[in-house]
């Protein structure tokens, strides 16, 4: 059986985030603060638990400063990198959970640079523990799924 890890457990370090948008779309996205920066790889593709499930999310920098940014979370790594019309599950809890862009949602580090939750403020949720793959076996793995 996996071992399970709850929100508020002392491994768990927790941000609060803001919901905003940007450009035309003017899709919500998790704007993660700079001074929070270094617990999450720019440009990188990492687990995201999203109301209970696990999904894939790309951490993107921001283009005025070291805000990172999260636009989406997808079903498999591939749609993380280029979502095209894929379901973006990060927006349909948004909405699920009535959420408004301007207000907060908590972003829990899970397993540095590789596992992460979101969650609405008040809320306590327990992640599976999932441990990272060692980097050959990561890059062998994102070579597979890129062919």
């Amino acid at each position: 059986m996996a071992d399970r890890v709850p929100s508020d457990h002392d491994s768990v370090h927790t941000v609060r985030a803001a919901l905003a948008t940007t450009g035309s779309t003017r899709r919500p996205r998790v704007e993660i603060p700079a001074d929070e920066a270094d617990r999450f790889p720019a440009d990188e593709v990492i687990r995201l638990v999203v109301d209970g499930s696990e999904y894939h999310a790309r951490i993107d920098t921001a283009l005025t400063d070291d805000t990172r940014v999260v636009a989406g979370a997808y079903d498999s790594p591939r749609f993380a990198r280029s979502p095209g019309d894929a379901p973006n599950r990060l927006l349909e809890w948004i909405d699920r959970a009535d959420l408004a862009v301007g207000g907060s949602v908590l972003v829990d580090v899970v397993e540095a640079e590789f596992k992460y939750g979101v969650r609405d403020p008040g809320e306590r949720v327990v992640y599976t523990a999932t441990e990272s793959p060692d980097d050959s076996l990561a890059s062998i793995a994102e070579r597979l799924e890129d062919s």
